[in-house]
């Protein structure tokens, strides 16, 4: 099978110029297969607060320009071990949060087919529900690593169902969450009460408390989330919030006390040797970024999430 193509040359084209993609990869119609894929879901209709998500993919993308091929921290090419390609944004209804559910879900399905790994730019975070639905349809309940300040477990806002904080409520409700295998990590800020906190226990989820990387060596952390997600096929879900403001504000509902960059990408790069089947990185919201603080953020994410998917038999 021939070589992946990889990110345009940035000795021939400089980084400023040319197409958008993400890393400036090539785009799925270009490629004749993709191992990995990453497209966006511009959508913010289930948001709470402040709304811009549904702007993220474009900027994450924008952001992601000055990534390179070698990734020193983990030893790998990434773009070298498997083809990965951008297929670009689905159009979703912004308008009908039911319509645009079933939108991502069906569209996650056709993308995905049967062995591609997605890594999904939001968007608000309602849209870890459908693609959790598509990940349960291949592989069964799945282990979910949740990047969050938010607990996401509430039942319902304004009596609606699908809003960006109840996606993992409702996956839990459906079967799709492997009970014994789910983790929160990044969790702060002011609760209704500790009733959001049983209740996101009952659902299946342990969770490592912001203010945990205070006091606890991050070693200490990446072993405590790697021995949670043991052997299972595992679904990273990255609310950018999960970021102390500093390193992103540009996102709907920002909390004080969060995580650094470097302390979030470190935990990802602890994923390396697991089963990570797919991933969204969600909430980035441009209008309140500022010099791409956020983007930037964000498309690391992604390329540490890149990274650490295991290697394809091509």
């Amino acid at each position: 099978m021939s070589s992946p193509v990889g990110p345009v040359d940035a000795t021939l084209v400089p980084r400023y110029a040319g197409e958008a993609t993400f890393a400036r990869l090539p785009r799925l119609s270009d490629v004749p297969d993709a191992d990995a894929v990453v497209w966006g879901v511009p959508f913010d209709a289930g948001v709470s607060y402040r709304p811009g998500a549904r702007f993220g993919p474009g900027h994450v993308r924008q952001s992601s320009r000055l990534l390179r091929p070698y990734n020193p921290a983990l030893d790998v090419e990434p773009f070298a071990v498997r083809q990965v390609a951008d297929a670009g944004d689905v159009g979703v209804n912004p308008f009908d949060l039911d319509a645009a559910v079933a939108t991502v879900e069906s569209s996650a399905t056709a993308l995905g087919g049967t062995r591609r790994r997605l890594v999904t730019i939001g968007g608000d975070h309602t849209i870890a529900l459908p693609l959790l639905r598509v990940q349960h349809e291949r592989h069964g309940p799945v282990a979910v690593l949740h990047f969050d300040a938010h607990l996401d477990t509430w039942d319902s806002y304004f009596g609606a169902a699908y809003t960006h904080g109840t996606p993992f409520r409702r996956a839990g409700e459906e079967g799709l969450l492997d009970t014994d295998h789910s983790v929160h990590v990044g969790i702060r800020g002011p609760l209704y009460s500790r009733l959001d906190l049983d209740e996101s226990e009952q659902l299946g989820f342990t969770a490592v408390h912001a203010r945990d990387f205070a006091r606890t060596p991050l070693d200490d952390i990446i072993n405590r989330v790697r021995t949670r997600l043991g052997d299972r096929p595992v679904y990273v879900s990255v609310d950018i919030d999960v970021l102390d403001p500093g390193f992103a504000p540009g996102t709907g509902t920002p909390e004080a006390g969060g995580l650094s960059s470097r302390e979030l990408l470190e935990v990802l790069r602890g994923l390396a040797g697991l089963n990570v089947v797919g991933a969204d990185v969600v909430e980035v919201a441009p209008a309140y970024d500022h010099a791409e603080i956020t983007g930037i953020a964000a498309a690391h994410v992604i390329y540490e999430l890149l990274s650490v998917l295991p290697r394809e038999e091509r």
